[in-house]
């Protein structure tokens, strides 16, 4: 698979479980198995550029990562994580600009 197929294919179940998580459709777990299984897949690429190729590219490593970091258990209680994940899901399906303060970059080898 090419790193772009990997990245279009990642960015479109990351809106989609996002969107259910907003809505209390999965559970946190679901989400935290999603990232995992994101770095485990990138790991077969390699890559040792940190920069990502596109604007989308960028908000979904800041997501991400954000993601991995922030409390997703207490989302709930999260008003500037949740408010993070919106902003980011607006700008990746196309009705909002892009995020400020957005700092995604690539895992390297």
């Amino acid at each position: 698979m090419h790193i772009d197929n990997f990245l279009n294919d990642k960015i479109s179940q990351l809106m989609y479980i996002l969107t259910a998580l907003l809505k209390k459709s999965v559970h946190p777990t679901e989400v935290e198995m999603f990232i995992w299984d994101c770095f485990e897949e990138w790991t077969q690429f390699n890559v040792t550029d940190e920069t990502p190729s596109n604007a989308k590219e960028r908000v979904f490593w800041h997501l991400i990562h954000e993601l991995k970091l922030g409390s997703l258990a207490n989302l709930d209680n999260d008003i500037c994580l949740t408010s993070e994940i919106e902003t980011c899901l607006d700008f990746l399906q196309g009705h909002g600009s892009y995020p400020i303060n957005c700092i995604g970059w690539r895992p390297v080898a």
